[in-house]
């Protein structure tokens, strides 16, 4: 009998308290990894700056024909 309350105390689902901070830690560990893997991806796509676009001369506000 002392043995079984024993197993019962360690189980997952019979000790509410061991088994929330389980859930918490893992949900701020979750919440964490989340964060890290939005930041890393706004690292890689980053604007880069203005890209050199060559703009053909008969386009222009004041355009040059030939």
């Amino acid at each position: 009998m002392d043995q079984e309350t024993n197993y019962k105390e360690k189980e997952f689902g019979y000790n509410w308290v061991n088994s929330s901070r389980f859930l918490f830690y893992l949900q701020v560990l979750c919440i964490i990894m989340l964060v890290i893997g939005m930041c890393y991806n706004l690292y890689v796509h980053r604007y880069e700056g203005k890209p050199d676009v060559e703009v053909p001369t008969n386009t222009l506000y004041t355009p040059q024909y030939k």
